[in-house]
Protein backbone atom coordinates (compact mmCIF):
# COMPACT_ATOMS: atom_id res chain seq x y z
CA UNK A 1 0.00 0.00 0.00
CA UNK A 2 1.21 3.51 -0.78
CA UNK A 3 1.74 5.74 2.26
CA UNK A 4 -1.15 8.14 2.70
CA UNK A 5 -3.48 6.44 0.23
CA UNK A 6 -6.32 6.60 2.76
CA UNK A 7 -5.67 9.98 4.37
CA UNK A 8 -5.01 11.97 1.20
CA UNK A 9 -8.43 11.50 -0.47
CA UNK A 10 -10.15 12.03 2.88
CA UNK A 11 -8.58 15.46 3.28
CA UNK A 12 -9.49 16.20 -0.33
CA UNK A 13 -13.06 14.99 0.16
CA UNK A 14 -14.12 17.41 2.85
CA UNK A 15 -15.98 19.82 0.56
CA UNK A 16 -18.34 16.99 -0.37
CA UNK A 17 -18.59 15.99 3.29
CA UNK A 18 -19.60 19.52 4.30
CA UNK A 19 -22.21 19.69 1.55
CA UNK A 20 -23.66 16.33 2.60
CA UNK A 21 -23.77 17.45 6.25
CA UNK A 22 -25.70 20.57 5.24
CA UNK A 23 -28.28 18.54 3.32
CA UNK A 24 -28.61 16.06 6.17
CA UNK A 25 -29.12 18.87 8.67
CA UNK A 26 -32.07 20.12 6.64
CA UNK A 27 -33.66 16.71 7.26
CA UNK A 28 -32.94 16.96 10.99
CA UNK A 29 -34.41 20.39 11.74
CA UNK A 30 -36.49 18.95 14.57
CA UNK A 31 -33.24 17.93 16.27
CA UNK A 32 -32.19 21.58 16.21
CA UNK A 33 -35.39 22.84 17.85
CA UNK A 34 -35.44 19.99 20.39
CA UNK A 35 -31.86 20.43 21.53
CA UNK A 36 -29.57 23.23 20.36
CA UNK A 37 -32.38 25.72 19.79
CA UNK A 38 -34.24 24.84 23.00
CA UNK A 39 -33.97 27.79 25.45
CA UNK A 40 -35.06 25.68 28.45
CA UNK A 41 -31.50 24.47 29.03
CA UNK A 42 -29.44 26.56 31.43
CA UNK A 43 -26.19 25.34 29.92
CA UNK A 44 -25.11 23.29 26.93
CA UNK A 45 -22.07 21.11 27.62
CA UNK A 46 -20.16 19.82 24.60
CA UNK A 47 -17.87 16.85 25.28
CA UNK A 48 -15.41 14.81 23.26
CA UNK A 49 -12.04 13.10 23.48
CA UNK A 50 -8.93 14.06 21.50
CA UNK A 51 -9.90 15.74 18.25
CA UNK A 52 -13.55 15.54 19.24
CA UNK A 53 -12.82 17.62 22.34
CA UNK A 54 -11.18 20.26 20.14
CA UNK A 55 -14.34 20.26 18.02
CA UNK A 56 -16.33 20.73 21.21
CA UNK A 57 -14.31 23.86 22.00
CA UNK A 58 -15.18 25.38 18.61
CA UNK A 59 -18.82 24.39 18.97
CA UNK A 60 -19.16 25.89 22.45
CA UNK A 61 -17.49 29.13 21.39
CA UNK A 62 -19.84 29.44 18.41
CA UNK A 63 -22.89 28.64 20.53
CA UNK A 64 -22.07 31.29 23.12
CA UNK A 65 -21.58 34.03 20.54
CA UNK A 66 -24.34 33.27 18.06
CA UNK A 67 -27.05 32.37 20.59
CA UNK A 68 -25.92 34.42 23.58
CA UNK A 69 -26.44 31.50 25.92
CA UNK A 70 -24.20 29.62 28.31
CA UNK A 71 -22.11 26.76 26.89
CA UNK A 72 -18.91 24.98 27.83
CA UNK A 73 -16.64 22.26 26.47
CA UNK A 74 -14.94 19.49 28.45
CA UNK A 75 -13.04 16.30 27.79
CA UNK A 76 -15.52 13.42 28.09
CA UNK A 77 -13.65 11.98 31.08
CA UNK A 78 -14.29 15.12 33.12
CA UNK A 79 -18.03 14.47 33.01
CA UNK A 80 -18.02 10.88 34.23
CA UNK A 81 -15.13 11.31 36.68
CA UNK A 82 -15.31 14.97 37.78
CA UNK A 83 -18.83 16.04 36.80
CA UNK A 84 -19.52 18.23 39.83
CA UNK A 85 -16.22 20.05 39.40
CA UNK A 86 -16.91 20.66 35.72
CA UNK A 87 -20.60 21.62 35.82
CA UNK A 88 -22.45 23.36 38.66
CA UNK A 89 -25.18 21.31 40.32
CA UNK A 90 -28.86 22.14 40.10
CA UNK A 91 -28.91 23.46 36.56
CA UNK A 92 -30.83 22.11 33.57
CA UNK A 93 -28.07 20.72 31.34
CA UNK A 94 -27.95 19.61 27.73
CA UNK A 95 -25.01 17.23 27.21
CA UNK A 96 -23.79 16.99 23.61
CA UNK A 97 -21.53 14.01 22.92
CA UNK A 98 -19.10 14.46 20.01
CA UNK A 99 -17.53 11.33 18.51
CA UNK A 100 -16.59 10.39 14.94
CA UNK A 101 -17.13 6.67 15.52
CA UNK A 102 -19.75 7.03 18.21
CA UNK A 103 -17.86 4.28 20.06
CA UNK A 104 -15.30 6.20 22.14
CA UNK A 105 -15.50 4.64 25.60
CA UNK A 106 -15.14 7.94 27.43
CA UNK A 107 -18.03 9.58 25.58
CA UNK A 108 -20.27 6.59 26.21
CA UNK A 109 -19.34 6.47 29.90
CA UNK A 110 -20.13 10.17 30.20
CA UNK A 111 -23.59 9.73 28.69
CA UNK A 112 -24.25 6.67 30.84
CA UNK A 113 -23.20 8.56 33.97
CA UNK A 114 -25.98 11.16 33.60
CA UNK A 115 -28.82 9.09 32.17
CA UNK A 116 -30.56 8.74 35.56
CA UNK A 117 -30.16 12.43 36.45
CA UNK A 118 -33.41 14.33 36.04
CA UNK A 119 -31.80 17.64 35.10
CA UNK A 120 -29.53 16.21 32.36
CA UNK A 121 -30.58 15.60 28.74
CA UNK A 122 -28.24 13.99 26.22
CA UNK A 123 -27.84 14.26 22.46
CA UNK A 124 -24.88 13.95 20.13
CA UNK A 125 -23.15 14.21 16.78
CA UNK A 126 -21.32 11.40 15.00
CA UNK A 127 -20.61 9.91 11.59
CA UNK A 128 -22.28 6.55 12.30
CA UNK A 129 -26.02 6.25 12.83
CA UNK A 130 -25.70 2.70 14.19
CA UNK A 131 -23.09 3.53 16.84
CA UNK A 132 -23.24 3.24 20.61
CA UNK A 133 -23.61 7.01 20.85
CA UNK A 134 -26.53 7.03 18.40
CA UNK A 135 -28.21 4.22 20.35
CA UNK A 136 -27.93 6.19 23.59
CA UNK A 137 -29.00 9.60 22.33
CA UNK A 138 -30.55 11.29 19.31
CA UNK A 139 -27.67 12.40 17.08
CA UNK A 140 -26.84 14.57 14.14
CA UNK A 141 -25.08 12.36 11.61
CA UNK A 142 -22.46 13.53 9.11
CA UNK A 143 -23.10 11.05 6.27
CA UNK A 144 -19.79 11.50 4.43
CA UNK A 145 -17.67 12.02 7.51
CA UNK A 146 -16.78 8.34 7.80
CA UNK A 147 -13.06 7.65 7.40
CA UNK A 148 -10.83 4.63 6.89
CA UNK A 149 -7.70 6.35 8.16
CA UNK A 150 -6.90 6.69 11.85
CA UNK A 151 -6.42 10.45 11.78
CA UNK A 152 -9.51 12.67 11.76
CA UNK A 153 -9.64 15.09 8.82
CA UNK A 154 -12.90 15.37 6.86
CA UNK A 155 -14.83 13.99 9.83
CA UNK A 156 -13.56 16.86 11.98
CA UNK A 157 -14.41 19.45 9.35
CA UNK A 158 -17.85 18.06 8.51
CA UNK A 159 -18.97 17.50 12.11
CA UNK A 160 -17.75 20.94 13.19
CA UNK A 161 -19.50 22.52 10.23
CA UNK A 162 -22.69 20.56 10.83
CA UNK A 163 -22.95 21.60 14.48
CA UNK A 164 -22.19 25.22 13.62
CA UNK A 165 -24.89 25.07 10.94
CA UNK A 166 -27.31 23.72 13.54
CA UNK A 167 -26.44 26.64 15.81
CA UNK A 168 -26.94 28.96 12.83
CA UNK A 169 -30.42 27.54 12.24
CA UNK A 170 -31.27 28.29 15.85
CA UNK A 171 -29.74 31.77 15.64
CA UNK A 172 -31.40 33.04 12.46
CA UNK A 173 -30.94 34.01 8.83
CA UNK A 174 -27.66 35.95 9.12
CA UNK A 175 -25.70 32.95 10.28
CA UNK A 176 -27.47 30.56 7.92
CA UNK A 177 -26.26 32.76 5.08
CA UNK A 178 -22.72 32.61 6.46
CA UNK A 179 -22.75 28.83 6.57
CA UNK A 180 -24.00 28.70 2.98
CA UNK A 181 -21.16 31.03 1.99
CA UNK A 182 -18.65 28.68 3.59
CA UNK A 183 -19.92 25.86 1.37
CA UNK A 184 -19.29 27.98 -1.71
CA UNK A 185 -15.70 28.71 -0.61
CA UNK A 186 -14.57 25.35 0.75
CA UNK A 187 -13.93 23.42 -2.45
CA UNK A 188 -11.57 26.05 -3.85
CA UNK A 189 -9.77 26.32 -0.50
CA UNK A 190 -9.20 22.55 -0.43
CA UNK A 191 -7.91 22.54 -4.01
CA UNK A 192 -5.40 25.34 -3.35
CA UNK A 193 -4.30 24.05 0.03
CA UNK A 194 -2.46 20.92 -1.09
CA UNK A 195 0.03 22.61 -3.43
CA UNK A 196 0.66 25.36 -0.88
CA UNK A 197 1.38 22.86 1.92
CA UNK A 198 3.55 20.75 -0.38
CA UNK A 199 5.76 23.74 -1.13
CA UNK A 200 6.19 24.57 2.56
CA UNK A 201 7.14 20.99 3.40
CA UNK A 202 9.44 20.51 0.40
CA UNK A 203 11.55 23.60 0.97
CA UNK A 204 11.74 23.89 4.76
CA UNK A 205 12.88 21.82 7.69
CA UNK A 206 11.78 22.77 11.19
CA UNK A 207 12.82 21.32 14.52
CA UNK A 208 10.07 23.08 16.46
CA UNK A 209 6.49 23.90 15.49
CA UNK A 210 3.98 26.09 17.32
CA UNK A 211 0.34 26.73 16.40
CA UNK A 212 -1.42 29.83 17.72
CA UNK A 213 -5.10 30.78 17.75
CA UNK A 214 -7.71 32.63 19.80
CA UNK A 215 -11.47 32.46 20.22
CA UNK A 216 -12.93 29.66 18.11
CA UNK A 217 -9.48 29.25 16.55
CA UNK A 218 -7.92 28.12 19.83
CA UNK A 219 -9.58 24.72 19.45
CA UNK A 220 -8.47 24.63 15.82
CA UNK A 221 -4.87 25.40 16.82
CA UNK A 222 -4.95 22.45 19.20
CA UNK A 223 -6.40 20.22 16.49
CA UNK A 224 -3.86 21.03 13.77
CA UNK A 225 -1.09 20.69 16.35
CA UNK A 226 -2.37 17.17 16.99
CA UNK A 227 -2.50 16.44 13.26
CA UNK A 228 1.22 17.09 12.87
CA UNK A 229 2.01 14.93 15.91
CA UNK A 230 -0.18 12.07 14.75
CA UNK A 231 0.83 11.98 11.11
CA UNK A 232 4.50 13.00 11.19
CA UNK A 233 5.59 12.25 14.80
CA UNK A 234 6.77 15.85 15.18
CA UNK A 235 6.73 17.35 18.65
CA UNK A 236 4.65 20.50 18.44
CA UNK A 237 2.69 22.75 20.78
CA UNK A 238 -0.35 25.02 20.61
CA UNK A 239 -1.22 28.13 22.60
CA UNK A 240 -3.59 31.03 22.76
CA UNK A 241 -1.91 33.66 20.59
CA UNK A 242 -1.30 36.38 23.16
CA UNK A 243 -0.68 33.81 25.92
CA UNK A 244 2.31 32.52 23.96
CA UNK A 245 4.16 35.73 24.81
CA UNK A 246 3.96 34.98 28.54
CA UNK A 247 6.86 32.58 28.82
CA UNK A 248 6.50 29.98 26.05
CA UNK A 249 8.00 32.30 23.42
CA UNK A 250 11.39 31.53 24.97
CA UNK A 251 11.53 28.40 22.79
CA UNK A 252 11.46 30.40 19.53
CA UNK A 253 14.67 30.46 17.52
CA UNK A 254 15.72 29.89 13.91
CA UNK A 255 14.29 26.56 12.78
CA UNK A 256 10.98 27.19 14.53
CA UNK A 257 7.74 27.24 12.55
CA UNK A 258 5.14 29.53 14.09
CA UNK A 259 1.76 29.07 12.43
CA UNK A 260 -0.89 31.64 13.35
CA UNK A 261 -4.58 31.18 12.64
CA UNK A 262 -5.49 34.84 12.21
CA UNK A 263 -8.90 36.05 13.33
CA UNK A 264 -10.43 39.26 12.06
CA UNK A 265 -11.69 40.08 15.55
CA UNK A 266 -8.18 40.32 17.03
CA UNK A 267 -6.15 40.64 13.82
CA UNK A 268 -4.01 43.64 14.81
CA UNK A 269 -3.00 42.14 18.16
CA UNK A 270 -2.31 38.70 16.71
CA UNK A 271 -0.14 40.01 13.88
CA UNK A 272 1.96 41.93 16.40
CA UNK A 273 2.71 38.62 18.09
CA UNK A 274 3.62 37.05 14.76
CA UNK A 275 5.95 39.93 13.91
CA UNK A 276 7.65 39.50 17.26
CA UNK A 277 8.21 35.79 16.58
CA UNK A 278 9.62 36.65 13.16
CA UNK A 279 12.14 38.96 14.85
CA UNK A 280 13.24 36.06 17.04
CA UNK A 281 14.08 34.03 13.94
CA UNK A 282 10.90 31.99 13.45
CA UNK A 283 9.48 31.06 10.06
CA UNK A 284 6.00 32.62 10.25
CA UNK A 285 3.06 31.04 8.43
CA UNK A 286 -0.24 32.92 8.52
CA UNK A 287 -3.61 31.39 7.68
CA UNK A 288 -6.00 34.27 7.25
CA UNK A 289 -9.13 35.50 5.51
CA UNK A 290 -7.13 37.93 3.41
CA UNK A 291 -3.62 39.17 2.80
CA UNK A 292 -2.76 42.82 3.32
CA UNK A 293 0.07 45.20 3.98
CA UNK A 294 -0.07 44.03 7.59
CA UNK A 295 0.83 40.45 6.58
CA UNK A 296 3.72 41.34 4.25
CA UNK A 297 6.33 40.48 6.92
CA UNK A 298 5.32 36.80 7.02
CA UNK A 299 7.30 34.05 5.30
CA UNK A 300 4.12 32.44 3.94
CA UNK A 301 0.45 33.43 3.88
CA UNK A 302 -2.51 31.24 2.94
CA UNK A 303 -5.78 33.06 2.21
CA UNK A 304 -9.11 31.33 2.77
CA UNK A 305 -11.39 34.21 1.75
CA UNK A 306 -14.68 35.02 3.42
CA UNK A 307 -13.36 38.15 5.10
CA UNK A 308 -16.90 39.49 5.58
CA UNK A 309 -17.95 36.35 7.46
CA UNK A 310 -17.65 35.90 11.20
CA UNK A 311 -14.51 34.21 12.48
CA UNK A 312 -16.61 31.30 13.71
CA UNK A 313 -18.24 30.62 10.34
CA UNK A 314 -14.84 30.65 8.61
CA UNK A 315 -13.35 28.13 11.06
CA UNK A 316 -13.46 24.99 8.89
CA UNK A 317 -11.82 26.86 6.01
CA UNK A 318 -8.61 27.04 8.07
CA UNK A 319 -8.29 23.29 8.37
CA UNK A 320 -7.40 21.90 4.90
CA UNK A 321 -4.04 23.61 4.46
CA UNK A 322 -2.87 22.59 7.93
CA UNK A 323 -4.14 19.03 7.55
CA UNK A 324 -2.22 18.82 4.28
CA UNK A 325 0.84 20.29 6.00
CA UNK A 326 0.88 17.44 8.52
CA UNK A 327 0.38 14.98 5.67
CA UNK A 328 3.22 16.42 3.57
CA UNK A 329 5.67 16.51 6.46
CA UNK A 330 4.83 12.86 7.19
CA UNK A 331 5.62 11.83 3.61
CA UNK A 332 8.83 13.83 3.67
CA UNK A 333 9.93 11.91 6.77
CA UNK A 334 9.01 8.59 5.19
CA UNK A 335 6.16 8.05 7.67
CA UNK A 336 2.79 6.59 6.64
CA UNK A 337 0.08 9.00 7.85
CA UNK A 338 -2.57 6.30 7.38
CA UNK A 339 -1.22 4.19 10.22
CA UNK A 340 0.24 6.33 13.03
CA UNK A 341 2.17 4.31 15.58
CA UNK A 342 0.50 3.59 18.92
CA UNK A 343 -2.89 4.83 17.66
CA UNK A 344 -6.23 3.28 16.78
CA UNK A 345 -9.25 4.87 15.15
CA UNK A 346 -11.42 4.23 18.21
CA UNK A 347 -10.01 4.64 21.72
CA UNK A 348 -11.52 2.24 24.23
CA UNK A 349 -10.86 1.75 27.92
Amino acid sequence: MNPGMLTYPEIGGQADALAAAWEQLKRQKEWVSRYIGNPSFDEVVFIGSGSSYYQALVMASTFRLWLGRSASAHPSSEIFLFRDQAVAKGRNILLVGVSRSGESTEVLLALDSVKELANWTACGITCYDDSGLARRAECLVSPLGKEKSTVMTKSFSSMTYMMQAAIAMAAGSRYIGEMEAVLSLDRTVVERADAFAEQIAAHNEFHKTVYLGMGAYFGLAQEVCLKLKEMAYVWTESYGTLEFRHGPKSIVEPGTLVCLLVSENARAYELKVAEEMKAYGAFVLLVTAQKGEDTAFADAVFEVGGETLSDEARAVLYLPVLQYLGFRFALRKGVDPDHPRNLTQVVKI
